[in-house]
C-alpha cells in the first residue's frame, strides 16, 4: 500500500462512493481517477495494478483518485456492469475539480475499470488515458474508439482478455499497444516494470 493516501466518501449518483485518495509528490500538477477491475471476480480499488498506477501517477506530481464504484466495499449502490459506473467516475471528477482546481486530467483503468475509463472519456474531455489489460469485448456495449495518444498496456499472455481482442480494436484507430511480453492479466511479477513504464511513456 502507498504512505501518501487517506480515505473519504464522495456522494455519488446511487450514493457514496468509498475512495483512496493518493497524494502527489510534491505540487499537485494534474488530476488522476483510476477505475478498478471487475467487482465480481474481487475487484477493488485497492488492487495491485490500481495501486501501482497510483504509486506511478503520484510520483509525476498527480492527486489520484481511486474509488469503489457502485455496490463495491463501503460504497453504495448496486454493480451496473459498466453502465452506472460512468456517471460513478464523473461524480468522483466532479468532486476532484472542486478540491483541486482545474488541473489536467487524467483517466485511467485496470480491466473492467480500463472499459468504463473509455467509456468516461467518450463523454467528456480529459488531457491523457491510460488502459491497462482493457477489457474488450468483454461485455453487451462495445468499448468505444479512444484518442490516439492513448497509453493501451497488455499482457502478451492475458488470460482473461486475449491480446488479439485488444489489438483487433485497437488496429481500425490506428493505435499503438504496449504489449509486455510474457505478462498475464495481472501483470504478476511485472509491476515495478509496469510503473517505470507508465513514467516513461507519460
Amino acid at each position: 500500500m502507498l504512505k501518501a493516501q487517506n480515505k473519504l466518501l464522495i456522494a455519488g449518483p446511487a450514493g457514496a462512493l468509498e475512495t483512496i485518495v493518493v497524494s502527489p509528490s510534491g505540487q499537485a500538477n494534474g488530476i488522476a481517477v483510476i477505475c478498478h477491475p471487475n467487482p465480481l471476480q474481487g475487484g477493488t480499488n485497492t488492487n495491485k495494478v490500481v495501486q501501482t498506477a497510483a504509486k506511478a501517477l503520484s510520483q509525476l506530481g498527480y492527486v489520484c483518485y481511486c474509488p469503489n464504484l457502485r455496490g463495491v466495499g463501503a460504497s453504495e449502490g448496486q454493480h451496473d456492469h459498466g453502465l452506472g459506473e460512468v456517471d460513478d467516475v464523473l461524480a468522483v471528477v466532479a468532486h476532484a475539480r472542486a478540491q483541486q482546481g482545474d488541473l489536467p486530467l487524467a483517466l485511467a483503468g485496470f480491466s473492467f475499470g480500463g472499459f468504463v475509463a473509455a467509456r468516461v472519456r467518450a463523454v467528456i474531455e480529459a488531457d491523457k488515458l491510460l488502459l491497462m489489460g482493457v477489457a474488450v469485448g468483454k461485455y453487451a456495449i462495445p468499448t468505444p474508439a479512444v484518442p490516439n495518444d492513448t497509453l493501451v498496456i497488455h499482457g502478451e499472455e492475458d488470460e482473461v482478455i486475449p491480446l488479439s481482442a485488444v489489438l483487433d480494436w485497437a488496429r481500425p484507430q490506428d493505435l499503438p499497444v504496449l504489449v509486455f511480453p510474457g505478462a498475464g492479466h495481472f501483470f504478476h511479477g511485472k509491476l515495478i516494470k509496469l510503473a517505470q513504464m507508465i513514467q516513461r511513456c507519460w
